[in-house]
């Protein structure tokens, strides 16, 4: 019997979420070749990924004594704030940076064979998480060093993470659709990286708004990373984050669901 790609008696929608469930089934696939780029980045290197956590730790305590003398913050808990901040935002950075170069870095791949789309999808997802574990060791040798424990409310990032990760996926999938139609979109969406790091409390706590803090809850980034940070910090995230998290990644998924349904079968055609 002879397979074909995309069947004619199937809707675009049946399709889309075929790919989508293929994928994900498909885990040996794309966790061994996001492994195998970890590699590749650092092949022949004797620290590995490791260079990573060295390079989070130097920004940590750099950014940590400048920021903290400049605030007028007490390093005992400033610290641990950057270091798990900095470390959850690289990683959202990474993801909308990847994202855009997801299917036209893998123009040939996609081209001659015949694979799931969301593989590349989970494959790069999985790569930045990788490198993300890397990241938070920082976090967790600074909170030995200031004696910083989550307790039971910790226990609350694992939801924050998979929180995170949902929204993170959609992301990838709409922007790798949007930036292999559209190549002037890459450095633009460069550039609104540099401005939501600096409108998002990662070096900068919500605090120092005062009456304004309330500018916060319009930022999707803010509370995709208090899911994470409050409870590593000892604290229980506020319903709001819980809400606009939740709410960021239903409406975000339904819309690119939408737009993968409309346009998958043309990725190959605009690489």
């Amino acid at each position: 019997m002879t397979v074909v790609f995309d069947s004619g008696d199937r809707s675009n929608v049946a399709q889309a979420r075929d790919d989508l469930m293929k994928g994900l089934r498909l885990w040996p696939l794309w966790s061994r070749l996001g492994w195998h780029d970890i590699r590749k980045r650092y092949r022949r290197s004797v620290l590995g990924p490791f260079w990573l956590t060295l390079s989070m730790a130097v920004m940590v305590a750099s950014l940590g004594l400048i920021y903290g003398t400049l605030f007028r913050l007490d390093l005992e808990g400033y610290l641990p704030f950057l270091a798990v901040g900095l470390a959850t935002w690289t990683f959202v950075a990474s993801v909308l940076n990847e994202g855009c170069l997801t299917f036209i870095e893998l123009e040939p791949l996609i081209k001659n064979v015949r694979i799931p789309m969301s593989v590349h999808i989970l494959r790069a997802l999985w790569r930045n998480l990788i490198i993300y574990g890397h990241n938070i060791v920082i976090f967790a040798v600074v909170a030995v060093v200031f004696g910083v424990w989550p307790g039971s409310a910790g226990f609350l990032a694992l939801p924050g993470l998979a929180l995170l990760l949902m929204n993170a996926s959609w992301i990838m999938l709409l922007l790798g659709m949007i930036c292999t139609r559209f190549r002037d979109v890459p450095p633009i969406v460069g550039s609104v990286i540099q401005l939501l790091f600096f409108v998002t409390p990662v070096m900068w706590k919500p605090e120092l708004l005062g009456d304004r803090r309330y500018l916060m809850v319009l930022n999707p980034f803010h509370h995709l990373i208090e899911v994470i940070r409050a409870p590593l910090l000892g604290q229980v995230p506020g319903w709001e984050s819980w809400a606009a998290g939740l709410l960021f990644a239903v409406a975000g998924w339904l819309f690119t669901f939408a737009c993968f349904a409309r346009f998958r079968k043309r990725i190959a055609y605009w690489l």
